[in-house]
């Protein structure tokens, strides 16, 4: 089981990355544009542009975008964790026996 995970999570790894590291950084650059604009006097459509490809309308996919975002971190929280073997039971270690082999 834990190898199946493994080669899930491998696969989707490198097509998730993308989105998911694009969501991050323009979320935070449209962030810090929004706040410098005003201190700096920089032009908002810097933050609006980023916010465009936060949310995916730069693409026309404002409608599913969020979707596969969440999908795919789940899918890859779900294959990680489960690599990690929190969540498998205790297994009860057997007193030796003194009876020899």
């Amino acid at each position: 089981m834990k190898r199946a995970f493994r080669k899930y999570h491998r696969f989707l790894a490198p097509i998730i990355f993308l989105p998911l590291f694009l969501t991050v950084l323009t979320g935070m650059v449209a962030t810090v544009a929004g706040e410098w604009s005003f201190k700096f006097g920089l032009s908002r459509s810097v933050r609006g542009f980023m916010l465009g490809l936060h949310t995916g309308e730069t693409f026309h996919l404002e409608a599913i975008y969020p979707m596969l975002n969440g999908l795919g971190l789940i899918g890859l929280l779900v294959t990680g964790i489960s690599m990690t073997g929190l969540f498998k039971g205790k297994q009860i270690k057997q007193a030796p026996s003194d009876h020899p082999r």
